[in-house]
């Protein structure tokens, strides 16, 4: 990426991945499973946030459509895993 998005976009995708981890972790660490079937929600949608700036990055040529089509998979995968522990988490 540019310099100038060296505090911009590139940073807010460092913010949205670090957050489907950490709500993962916060989530974990509550009393009952509402609680945490709230943080799996927010993770969840970190990682739509997520999603979102790759595909922006992508538009603007910062980075290549091989690159994100790789990432976008792999992000894909973790939503799925997120959706279904959070399904498995309210039953």
């Amino acid at each position: 990426m540019p310099n100038d998005e060296r505090y911009g976009l590139s940073s807010q995708i460092k913010r949205s991945a670090v957050s489907i981890p950490s709500n993962i972790a916060e989530g974990a660490g509550r009393d009952t499973n509402p609680q945490f079937s709230h943080f799996l929600n927010i993770a969840y949608g970190s990682s739509y946030e997520l999603q979102t700036q790759l595909i922006i990055s992508e538009r603007l040529n910062f980075i290549s459509p091989e690159v994100n089509e790789s990432l976008l998979s792999k992000l894909n995968g973790v939503q799925k895993m997120v959706y279904v522990f959070k399904e498995n988490i309210n039953k």
